[in-house]
């Protein structure tokens, strides 16, 4: 089992890997890491030496002073590196940098400058190193008007506003998931390479994103439809979308029922894609789920008797509440990376139908059982 310590473990990239870093207990240890530990050398030393594979992510962002990018980018660079030889540790180190550093910016100069010290330090001790060159990265939880544009713009149009075009450049881009698994993919394999390109998974224009992303607000968050994908790059998208959206205001959401002397009639879920429907019975007092995926896409429809259905962001612990009857039949959806269940709170059997967009794989479920 690997011990991994993460520079920077709360951030955007950071809090992807720590989270599947936990779908590989019998792989993977984490070790923690603090800030702080930057000015503590006796912390800093102790993580360190605890690690056998550690993965710099710490840094400022590229929006800011560019005297303090720069400085902060190769300072605590310098410092992990003086912790490295005193301690004399030879784990294999990655650090994060970026395609900036072909541009001539003070951030992309600062992330070379911090890259080719720890591959000086990795030549002199022997040790593995990774330096990663990083196109733009874009998902879930990143955090707007600082990580990507993608995240300035899903946050602002599940809030009604309008995002703004400064440059409609086409974009060199890679989901933030297919980043976390290339990187796994190197520590398993112990790669040693100073400069490794990453590559990006999809291209696209910054007015073309824009144009999804506001199509997936009228038909998804008006409309409640799931829109067809021509891509994985637009399913990846989307599941990142709706992850900006305020999920405690707008779930539950009421199904439109038509009534008339035969009884009623619901239209559950309207859909540019395929998927799997299925349904189920829970008796009173039973909790389903308890379980979170990091790519499908799930609904949960409540027809027939009262549940609570409770959704938890993993790494998190506010727990949403939702409380649904059958006598005004509603649905909430799942967003990935929330682990959820749903339980019967009535007297009389819950009728609840699911529909998710993938068939059931047992080779590859997607599905990773944790309490809420």
């Amino acid at each position: 089992m690997l011990k991994v310590g993460i520079t920077g473990q709360n951030g955007f990239v950071g809090s992807h890997l720590i989270n599947t870093l936990g779908l590989f207990p019998d792989q993977f240890q984490t070790v923690s890491f603090a800030r702080g530990y930057f000015d503590n050398s006796d912390q800093l030393d102790h993580f360190v030496s605890s690690c056998d594979v550690i993965i710099h992510l710490a840094a400022l962002n590229r929006h800011g002073d560019p005297d303090e990018i720069y400085s902060k980018n190769t300072g605590l660079v310098n410092k992990l590196v003086e912790s490295l030889e005193r301690t004399g540790s030879k784990p294999h180190v990655l650090i994060s940098s970026s395609t900036q550093e072909s541009m001539g910016n003070v951030y992309g100069d600062s992330k070379k400058h911090a890259r080719e010290s720890l591959a000086s330090w990795a030549e002199r001790s022997k040790a593995l190193f990774t330096g990663l060159i990083i196109p733009n990265v874009f998902g879930p939880f990143g955090e707007p008007n600082y990580n990507s544009f993608i995240a300035t713009f899903c946050h602002k149009i599940a809030r009604n506003e309008k995002p703004s075009i400064h440059v409609d450049a086409e974009v060199e881009l890679i989901y933030v998931n297919e980043l976390v698994n290339t990187i796994l993919e190197l520590i398993r394999t112990k790669t040693s390479d100073p400069e490794f390109n990453i590559p990006f998974t999809s291209r696209a224009k910054v007015t073309s994103i824009l144009k999804l992303l506001n199509n997936f607000k009228d038909l998804y968050q008006e409309k409640g439809e799931i829109p067809s994908f021509n891509s994985k790059f637009e399913l990846n998208l989307f599941n990142t979308f709706r992850c900006y959206m305020e999920i405690e205001s707008y779930f539950p959401r009421k199904f439109t029922q038509h009534v008339d002397p035969r009884g009623a009639f619901v239209e559950i879920i309207r859909l540019g894609i395929g998927g799997q429907v299925s349904f189920s019975t829970t008796v009173p007092g039973i909790t389903r789920g308890n379980h979170f995926h990091t790519r499908k896409i799930e609904r949960f429809a409540v027809l027939k008797g009262k549940a609570l259905i409770q959704l938890r962001k993993i790494g998190t612990s506010e727990v949403f509440n939702f409380d649904l009857n059958g006598t005004e039949p509603s649905y909430v959806d799942m967003p990935i990376w929330y682990t959820h269940n749903i339980k019967n709170v009535g007297e009389e059997e819950l009728l609840t139908v699911f529909w998710i967009n993938e068939h059931y794989d047992p080779k590859d479920p997607d599905t990773f059982f944790v309490e809420v």
